[in-house]
């Protein structure tokens, strides 16, 4: 099963700038998307026949956020929005029934898509911040707690580690890789249990990168940030068999600020 997520910077814009044909060539099972910004109709007329899934507009502020799963396959079930987020086109989740195995392997695999915004540094925007990822974690081990797999995909809009941000040193008070958000990675994988299943398959870095910014010369010096994950339980992150970002070959060639991370798992 191949499962990619990446945060689209608006379906239109990437569609115009060559998103389908990236697309056609990965072929994703189980596609992770953020920063839609635009509605469900124009969502499918966009990705075209032969998808199902969930999509989460946000409310309160139209063209912005908005996530997806979308899949070749029904899922059994979807949900979209988290605790206090209802609405925000931050948070959605699908289901999606697995052949059991007379290893006892788990029967349901739940895919998440995510957007966390960026916050800002000792204000409203961060604590904000810092209450959805108080949820996401607490939801996180909900879900885990019945056995199934669970894969957790989406722009999570914070750097790990030293490696997973190329000017560090320059962000080091700056939302993105505060101490606190670093903190709770920590918590995820340490105490939780999660895998970053990138970082366990692409070795230690530094990078892959996933963002670089449009403006300056951030592409062209490579001052990247890897901020777009796939985080899973640690029995679906054992069955991972690759784990990769999709580069752009250029600038000019970019669909997306953000670069897809495309994750292989084989499962029974």
């Amino acid at each position: 099963m191949r499962i990619a997520t990446v945060n689209v910077n608006g379906i239109r814009a990437a569609e115009r700038r060559g998103m389908p044909a990236w697309l056609a060539e990965r072929q994703p099972d189980i596609l992770c998307l953020q920063e839609v910004r635009a509605d469900d109709a124009t969502l499918m007329k966009i990705m075209g026949e032969g998808w199902y899934g969930v999509h989460e507009e946000s409310s309160a502020a139209k063209g912005r956020a908005g996530v997806a799963v979308l899949s070749r396959t029904e899922p059994v079930a979807v949900r979209s929005g988290l605790g206090s987020f209802l609405g925000a086109g931050r948070w959605v989740e699908a289901d999606f029934a697995l052949t059991p195995s007379a290893e006892g392997e788990p029967s349901l695999l739940t895919v998440v898509s995510v957007y966390v915004h960026t916050g800002e540094a000792e204000t409203p925007k961060q604590d904000e911040k810092y209450a959805f990822l108080n949820e996401i974690r607490e939801r996180m081990n909900k879900l885990a707690a019945d056995g199934r797999h669970l894969l957790v995909c989406g722009d999570f809009n914070i750097c790990h580690r030293e490696v997973d941000l190329k000017n560090w040193k320059g962000n080091l008070k700056k939302a993105g890789f505060l101490p606190a958000e670093r903190a709770w990675m920590d918590s995820l994988f340490d105490e939780d249990g999660f895998v970053d299943v990138h970082r366990s398959l692409a070795g230690e870095g530094p990078g892959p990168y996933t963002w670089f910014s449009w403006r300056g010369k951030a592409w062209d010096t490579g001052a990247g940030w890897r901020i777009d994950y796939a985080i899973a339980g640690a029995g679906l992150a054992a069955l991972a068999t690759s784990a990769e970002v999709d580069l752009a070959p250029s600038y000019a060639e970019r669909w997306s600020d953000h670069s897809p991370v495309v994750v292989d798992v084989t499962l029974a």
